[in-house]
């Protein structure tokens, strides 16, 4: 019997800060493992995505926007996450709004390593009112680096997501797979409870909290449950810098909490396939995104 060749390689998401890259990556793993909000500065660690198609494992790295303005210790560590994450890869899939280039752009594009084939991912296309305009824009982008090839998409259409494995297919070296096949992401689910607060924490709150506000689970315990297939037990911080940011996040009466509190728990479950009792607090820690050992103490590398 024939049996085809298995394939298997790392493939790095890199952008600005705020092009889609979390949505692209939940978008190729077929489920959410990434948060998403329309805050800048939403994916703070190296995340892994992985999915099998047919002979070929795509392990997918998703990256924080690299960040150009305010060098505080959080930037400094997000900045290096992106640029380890790019230096040992088989593929690069450069993303960027379709029709646009901005000075960001040119920045993580700068960081590119030579010799790692890199794809022009024109995300967003569904925003682009005038198709017309695309063509010129590529022949532009095409003078900025020497892309392998050009791939316009919508990250939210399915049709433009299959197109793109079939794509970067052909770039994986022929080796064993490195996952199993059902496996999605690399990343603990105490980690995905973290991500999931957050998120839930900056779509509630909007603009009005600043982006140093983060989440630190203190208590990941599984039960035994006569009534659950799974339970666990959460108990997560959320950490901002100041007293009012305190009263926001907890809102008036305790609403806007109980709210960040059911939505995370409700995703979790099925994220986990459990009952999830979740138990959040709001704790001030200022000048915390400025203190190295903090932000390790965080958990960002």
């Amino acid at each position: 019997m024939e049996t085809t060749t298995q394939r298997c390689g790392l493939i790095a998401i890199v952008g600005k800060p705020n092009v889609g890259k979390s949505t692209l990556l939940n978008a190729l793993v077929g489920q959410k493992i990434s948060i998403t909000s329309n805050k800048a500065q939403t994916t703070r660690h190296r995340i892994t995505g992985i999915r099998t198609v047919g002979a070929a494992q795509f392990v997918f790295v998703d990256t924080p926007g690299f960040q150009t303005r305010h060098s505080t210790a959080l930037n400094k560590s997000l900045n290096k996450t992106v640029v380890g994450a790019i230096s040992d890869v088989d593929l690069v899939l450069f993303t960027v709004e379709a029709g646009k280039f901005t000075p960001a752009d040119a920045k993580v594009l700068s960081l590119l390593k030579p010799g790692i084939p890199v794809l022009l991912v024109a995300n967003k296309l569904d925003e682009v009112h005038r198709r017309g305009d695309i063509a010129p824009w590529l022949q532009e982008m095409q003078k900025r680096h020497a892309f392998t090839e050009f791939v316009p998409m919508s990250a939210k259409n399915a049709k433009d997501v299959e197109r793109l494995f079939g794509i970067c297919e052909k770039y994986l070296p022929e080796q064993p797979w490195w996952y199993a096949e059902d496996e999605l992401t690399d990343r603990s689910e105490k980690f995905l409870a973290a991500e999931t607060v957050r998120e839930k924490l900056f779509r509630f709150t909007g603009d009005e909290l600043p982006y140093t506000s983060t989440v630190v689970v203190d208590k990941f315990e599984e039960e035994p449950s006569p009534k659950h297939k799974r339970m666990v037990k959460i108990s997560a911080t959320i950490v901002v810098e100041r007293d009012g940011h305190k009263a926001m996040v907890i809102g008036e009466k305790g609403e806007r909490l109980k709210r960040i509190g059911t939505e995370a728990r409700q995703e979790l479950e099925k994220l986990m396939d459990a009952k999830v009792f979740l138990e959040i607090w709001v704790k001030v820690r200022s000048g915390w995104a400025d203190d190295e050992a903090r932000v390790r103490s965080f958990g960002y590398e």
